[in-house]
């Protein structure tokens, strides 16, 4: 786990940008820091942000509803915010890879900038650190990437508009 958040992205002052979050209802008191971080951050990045909040029951639901924003369009970035702590079987694990395939493939498929915060934990104090404690949250994190992977694939199509 790295103990650093990456640094705040720049930009102008007047930039509007839109983001989607599809956050899982499971672990509701982490995922709730994870979701409650990342508006904070977006807020004091983008101060004219829209931030739409997109609720399912679990990990495993983020991925259909994900897809279906970036099938209508829209958002800047797409962020998916849950939180698996592992037990005594192999499902959370299952979960986990799978989540985290569909989501690459998302990403891809529609070209729209998703950021994969939905983390596997070992057990509720990895789960706490990474969502109610300020220093490592990556609800700041997943806000920051967002931000960032937004602003470059702006670069690129505005630098390589299509035919």
């Amino acid at each position: 786990m790295s103990n650093m958040l990456p640094s705040r992205p720049r930009l102008p002052q007047f930039q509007r940008m839109s983001f989607g979050i599809v956050a899982s209802q499971y672990n509701p008191e982490y995922v709730k820091g994870l979701v409650d971080a990342t508006r904070a951050e977006l807020s004091v990045l983008v101060p004219n942000v829209s931030v739409t909040l997109f609720e399912v029951p679990g990990a495993f639901e983020i991925p259909v509803i994900l897809q279906e924003l970036a099938h209508r369009g829209g958002f800047d970035a797409i962020i998916a915010l849950g939180v698996i702590i592992q037990g005594e079987t192999a499902h959370a694990e299952l979960i986990g890879n799978s989540v985290t395939q569909a989501l690459q493939d998302i990403a891809l498929r529609f070209r729209t900038p998703v950021v994969h915060e939905v983390l596997l934990v070992k057990d509720e104090e990895q789960a706490r650190a990474r969502t109610l404690c300020a220093e490592l949250n990556r609800g700041t994190e997943a806000a920051r990437a967002a931000v960032r992977i937004a602003q470059v694939l702006g670069e690129v199509k505005q630098r390589y508009p299509e035919a």
